[in-house]
């Protein structure tokens, strides 16, 4: 027996070879000009931190130009502290005002940040006293800590003598609460938005198709057996089909086509792969594609007919076609028979 072919009216061919790719041409417009666009983003990142002095009156007297520091807390990547002078920063003052900062705590340059420190009312009347910077940022912009220690305050932040007589002292308590924001600058392009495309699947629905047997239009007779089958495609898997049933030449009453010289087994395992569209189907058309294929196919037919058989077994079994290799690429043929070539 030999490859197999498909006989109508006197003619004949292989119903399986090489898919060629149709070729298309178009002719190259003018390519419109690139436009790119980015946007930069200057914000501030915010924090805030409670800042409670109790036991004031032992504080006084503790010099001028010494504080009493809070925590270190983080706002923006930057270690920051509040720093109370009981007696003032400046001698000059000569101790009449109390001063208040907050400083960089950490290290750091050119560190840009606006700034507010509010002494809280503890009368409940809510007449807190506030200095910000954030609302005059327009007027010069954001303030520049140059170094660590560096520091935003008021050296004449509240007069003493007014600050124990008001409500913002109450049980010998201070109550500041403070807060900072650390300006950052980002530049950003177009958003790429990206969606996970699931793998096709179409080539099962293919071959449910193939299974069902709805919709077929066409039946091949394989030594005494049918296969119904549909004619799109086979005509988009074979370039043969293709001319066969869609071509100058068709039959328009052809219904019935039959293959001569070709097992039932065989031709089932053919049509399976060429419905699944597997890559096995890319390793048979490049076998086609071969002068030795016609010369395996005149010099040892029954050699050929083993491996389309055992082709058909892949197609039908779904077995990797790496496995088909493997088993033959040593020089053996597929029942492991030494093949040794003709010269």
């Amino acid at each position: 027996m030999g490859a197999g072919r498909v006989c109508r009216g006197g003619t004949s061919a292989r119903p399986f070879p090489s898919c060629a790719g149709a070729s298309s041409s178009s002719s190259a417009g003018a390519v419109p000009p690139q436009e790119t666009a980015s946007t930069s983003v200057t914000e501030t990142v915010n924090g805030s931190h409670h800042f409670k002095i109790t036991g004031y009156s032992l504080s006084k007297g503790m010099g001028i130009g010494k504080y009493i520091a809070s925590d270190t807390f983080t706002v923006g990547g930057y270690e920051w502290a509040i720093y109370f002078y009981p007696d003032g920063k400046s001698p000059e003052d000569n101790a009449a005002y109390v001063s208040l900062f907050i400083a960089l705590a950490s290290e750091g340059t050119d560190v840009r940040a606006l700034f507010e420190l509010t002494l809280l009312d503890q009368s409940g009347k809510g007449q807190h006293k506030v200095h910000t910077h954030f609302g005059r940022s327009l007027e010069g912009g954001p303030y520049t800590l140059k170094y660590r220690g560096s520091m935003w305050g008021y050296k004449r932040f509240f007069k003493r003598t007014a600050l124990e007589a008001s409500d913002y002292l109450r049980d010998d308590c201070l109550s500041v609460n403070c807060t900072v924001g650390v300006v950052r600058s980002r530049t950003e392009g177009p958003k790429i938005y990206s969606i996970a495309v699931p793998p096709s699947n179409m080539s099962q629905h293919i071959g449910q198709l193939l299974e069902s047997g709805k919709g077929t239009d066409v039946t091949f007779e394989v030594d005494g057996e049918s296969f119904a089958a549909h004619k799109l495609v086979l005509a988009a898997r074979s370039p043969v089909f293709r001319a066969q049933l869609f071509g100058p030449m068709k039959d328009k009453n052809m219904q019935c086509i039959k293959v001569e010289d070709m097992d039932a087994p065989v031709f089932k395992g053919f049509s399976n792969v060429a419905y699944a569209r597997t890559e096995l189907w890319i390793y048979i058309i490049a076998v086609m594609q071969t002068d030795g294929f016609e010369y395996l196919k005149l010099s040892c037919p029954s050699l050929l007919t083993e491996l389309l058989e055992y082709v058909a077994k892949v197609g039908e079994h779904s077995v990797s076609p790496c496995l088909y290799a493997s088993e033959t690429l040593d020089g053996s043929d597929v029942n492991g028979r030494r093949v040794k070539p003709r010269i």
